[in-house]
């Protein structure tokens, strides 16, 4: 299958509190989701500080490679907003005066009682031939200006404000209507498909998916890990949303036909925990955790899903003896009596957290950690999994095995029940 061509963009943020990293670009973000839904691929971010050369350079090399670009920030009124300056140094256009944005400046700070100072002029010039972005918010107008670049290719650039909610109105108001005329026919749709996994390292999941992972299949898969969770991102790029789903399904089909054993669902924030969560409810019944080692991660897990009949509570200890004391029961009962005065079915508990130095930075070799459930019967079964890795992913990854080895029983005990009657009848 050929790759189709789509419209493609850049996203540029500009200002130094972007490159010095005092402030966090929210707005690529949000930009390159509402780019990718009116159907244009975004391929490259940049970020460029409040320097006019500097500025030129990123524009001139964007321009070259993209179709759109999209920029925010630099349209303010003081010297080292420059977007404008760039874009007409750019372009080799003049900076002129509009009087209709001079007028719209005016009666913006009349209504707020001040007076326009001098430097706010430089807001209503625009580089000759380009159109305006209305802001109905703010004080700084957007500029839209097309770039013939070769006898082949043109650009253009939509230059917005930094400023989040302005960005935002001005671009769903202005600049989406005039993407959408300017692709026209060619617009294609895109759709994309998360799917997520649990159970080995990247490269292993690599060479089992082979050449689906391949940057010029169609439709893309892509994979990225955090905290030992595999997402695997199907892009789909069509002419109608039907043809893209049509594309997603058959990819889908292909994933888990090589690494299904894997999957525990889909979705951008599907996590383990709300597998477990489905898997509980789907059956009508329910767990109950406990931690050692003075951490509670499933605890924080299930928390966040509010009042759920699936969890009836976690608790966190610094050992076994610590859970028996409060229970008053001798240590050896204390995982069977404390799920069944819960009245959960399930059981699961971490035996330990490894310690962690407040400097640590290396990563801990592996080491077995014990994981145990209690099944709905009264059945203790133990798995030693060998975890390692850094101490900023150590306790997730220990507590993600944990929810899986539950899920395994929780998947064998579905089974037994069916064995059990087959037999009966």
């Amino acid at each position: 299958m050929n790759p189709v061509r789509s419209t493609t963009a850049e996203v540029i943020s500009i200002g130094d509190e972007m490159t010095s990293g005092a402030r966090l670009d929210t707005n690529s973000q949000w930009i390159s989701r509402r780019l990718e839904e009116l159907g244009v691929t975004v391929a490259f971010h940049s970020t460029v500080g409040d320097h006019l050369q500097q500025h030129v350079d990123v524009l001139r090399i964007a321009a070259q490679r993209a179709d759109v670009v999209v920029m925010t920030g630099g349209l303010g009124p003081t010297r080292d907003d420059l977007t404008r300056q760039a874009l007409s140094q750019l372009s080799g256009r003049a900076l002129k005066m509009r009087q209709q944005s001079l007028v719209h400046l005016e009666q913006m700070f009349a209504r707020r009682n001040r007076q326009m100072p001098e430097r706010n002029h430089i807001q209503a010039m625009f580089p000759e031939g380009s159109l305006e972005i209305f802001n109905p918010q703010g004080t700084a107008p957007g500029v839209d200006l097309t770039l013939r670049v070769s006898d082949r290719h043109k650009c253009r650039f939509f230059a917005l404000p930094g400023v989040p909610a302005e960005m935002r109105r001005m671009f769903d108001e202005t600049v989406a209507p005039r993407l959408l005329e300017m692709i026209g026919s060619s617009r294609q749709h895109i759709e994309h498909h998360v799917m997520k996994f649990f159970g080995v390292g990247e490269s292993d999941m690599e060479q089992r998916l082979g050449t689906m992972i391949a940057r010029d299949r169609v439709p893309r898969v892509g994979i990225t890990v955090s905290s030992a969770t595999i997402s695997l991102r199907i892009t789909a790029a069509a002419p109608d949303p039907q043809a893209c789903q049509r594309q997603i399904e058959t990819a889908r089909q292909e994933i888990m036909s090589r690494v299904g054993d894997l999957y525990f669902g889909h979705g951008e924030s599907y996590e383990l925990y709300h597998a477990v969560q489905r898997d509980l409810l789907m059956r009508g019944q329910s767990l109950i955790t406990v931690e050692f080692g003075r951490s509670a991660v499933l605890a924080d897990w299930f928390a966040s899903l509010g009042k759920t009949d699936a969890y009836h509570g976690g608790f966190c200890f610094a050992g076994p003896e610590e859970l028996a004391a409060l229970l008053d029961v001798p240590t050896a009962d204390a995982y069977d009596v404390l799920r069944k005065r819960s009245g959960a079915s399930w059981l699961l508990v971490v035996q330990s957290y490894p310690h962690l130095d407040s400097d640590a930075s290396q990563a801990l070799e592996a080491q077995p950690v014990d994981l145990v459930v209690v099944d709905p019967e009264g059945r203790r079964i133990l798995a030693s999994p060998r975890i390692g890795g850094h101490p900023s992913i150590i306790y997730s990854r220990i507590a993600k095995s944990a929810l899986a080895h539950l899920r395994k029983q929780i998947q064998r005990g579905d089974q037994l029940q069916a064995e059990s009657e087959a037999a009966i009848s």
